[in-house]
């Protein structure tokens, strides 16, 4: 009797925690959806009856316009595959391989090489990294290299550095790839350096914990299950540039830069003059008023029309060698793993945008360009703040900073932006501080905008111009020919 209490008391509490978890998953699809599918448009105030009131209600708006954005466009594609790669990472990589090649006691050269160069490989953008440093430094990779990943990965990615030589000057490209780099391995040593004692005591609980059953696979099977998934993940993230040409129900056409995509609308940033405003500002237009809107020809594009094809292969793989290789335990860990990082990442990755939403429709470009005019330390460290707070998805910082530059901001302020921006934004450093703590966070993030104020004071003094050569060219085209 007392045997069959106990069964029924675990029964209960099985169907309880089972019971919460579906709940939970509801909540999640919930918001998602009503966030994907939800119309919405910006409202129309005259701002004479109660200007605040209207502003802020417009920013509450944009703020949902942002976090429609975002589901539409990099939870299923960005977010999702990155959260099963955590899983993946915690459930198939040895503690011991880890702590080898990427821990405290590592060797410094090979750990830290690999951490800063690893986003050429990637080309994914910081909601992808998060999840996998949360992987690799839940299992013991130490503070410093995992550190350096954190900031390298989403700032050097090879779609980004071309795109920032192209458009913004092949100096700026350099810079940022230099920077990125070589700051990266800095962040992370000093982080090793001030956190070294927690580090240790770190190090130790991981090494007393009990080693785990032998692998019933061979390495190479779990090393080609990593590589299609991050595969899948490059190609399903594959960022469009997003040139456009652009024709309008009636007749119009003209070239931009698709920002964002939301149900109803697109936010267009121009390239030449159209509807009354001026090159590099957005123009929000309803998709019933776009009579087509096709993309400027380059391989980038090309690839990106196949990317699901391409993604849809690599899934595919993943499904084939999961059925031959992994048992039912093996997957239940995976998936079990993999919904902890959901529980832990995703709340904060949504709330996050939404703040970040409703801050930027209350600064507009033109006061953050006046505040960044010169090459002088406020001006520097304000692009390095701005680029920590603000989201910039993969590439999106480019047109963001030419139109910045096109209404004055200096060369300097914006590679601190660019050094500061992609590797971190509110919604990433909420999940950093979930992932290591308050101390190092702060830690983390005055680093990171110290090191991009002072590296802007230097390229700003190297080169002064408030706009490079190749930027300077292509305003006077669009001006001579666009009057």
């Amino acid at each position: 009797m007392e045997q069959y209490l106990h069964i029924h008391a675990n029964t209960q509490r099985w169907c309880g925690t089972m019971n919460r978890e579906w709940k939970i998953f509801a909540a999640f699809l919930g918001v998602f959806l009503f966030a994907y599918f939800v119309p919405l448009a910006t409202p129309r105030f005259d701002g004479e009856a109660d200007p605040l009131a209207a502003k802020i209600t417009g920013a509450i708006v944009e703020a949902f316009l942002l976090l429609q954005w975002y589901a539409r466009n990099h939870t299923l594609a960005c977010v999702a595959p990155a959260l099963f790669i955590a899983g993946a990472i915690t459930t198939f990589l040895s503690r011991e391989s880890v702590l080898k090649h990427l821990g405290p006691k590592a060797n410094k050269v090979e750990s830290y090489s690999v951490a800063s160069v690893s986003g050429t490989v990637l080309a994914v953008c910081s909601c992808s990294v998060l999840p996998m440093f949360a992987g690799i430094y839940r299992i013991g990779a130490g503070l410093g290299p995992a550190a350096c990943f954190l900031y390298a990965g989403p700032a050097i990615n090879v779609l980004a550095i071309f795109l920032t030589a192209r458009v913004l000057g092949f100096e700026l490209g350099v810079a940022r790839v230099i920077g990125a780099m070589v700051f990266g391995v800095i962040i992370g040593l000093i982080m090793a350096l001030l956190f070294r004692r927690s580090e240790d005591e770190r190090s130790q609980v991981t090494m007393a914990q009990p080693d785990p059953p032998a692998a019933s696979r061979p390495l190479w099977q779990n090393a080609s299950m990593l590589a299609a998934m991050l595969a899948f993940l490059v190609f399903s993230d594959w960022f469009n540039p997003g040139d456009k040409v652009v024709q309008t129900a009636d007749g119009q056409q003209f070239e931009a830069t698709l920002q964002y995509e939301t149900e109803n609308s697109l936010d267009l940033r121009l390239k030449q003059p159209a509807f009354g405003h001026e090159a590099s500002e957005v123009v929000r237009i309803a998709k019933t008023e776009i009579a087509s809107i096709e993309d400027v020809d380059t391989w980038v594009t090309r690839i990106h029309h196949y990317r699901w094809y391409l993604a849809g292969a690599m899934g595919a793989l993943v499904a084939v060698m999961s059925l031959m290789w992994l048992n039912p335990q093996d997957f239940s860990e995976w998936m079990g793993h993999t919904w902890e990082f959901s529980k832990l990442l995703v709340p904060l990755l949504f709330g996050g945008v939404f703040v970040v939403g409703f801050l930027g429709a209350l600064i507009p470009e033109k006061q953050v360009a006046a505040l960044v005019g010169d090459n002088s330390l406020v001006s520097n460290l304000i692009a390095s703040v701005v680029g920590c707070l603000f989201y910039f998805a993969t590439l999106t910082e480019v047109p963001i900073l030419e139109a910045l530059m096109r209404n004055g901001m200096h060369n300097g302020p914006a590679l601190a932006l660019l050094l500061a921006g992609p590797a971190l934004s509110l919604p990433s450093i909420l999940v950093i501080r979930s992932v290591v703590g308050n101390a190092k966070t702060a830690v983390f993030v005055t680093l990171v905008v110290v090191m991009a104020t002072l590296a802007g004071m230097g390229f700003g003094a190297l080169y002064p111009s408030a706009m490079t050569a190749t930027h300077q060219v292509a305003a006077s085209a669009d001006s001579s020919l666009h009057p």
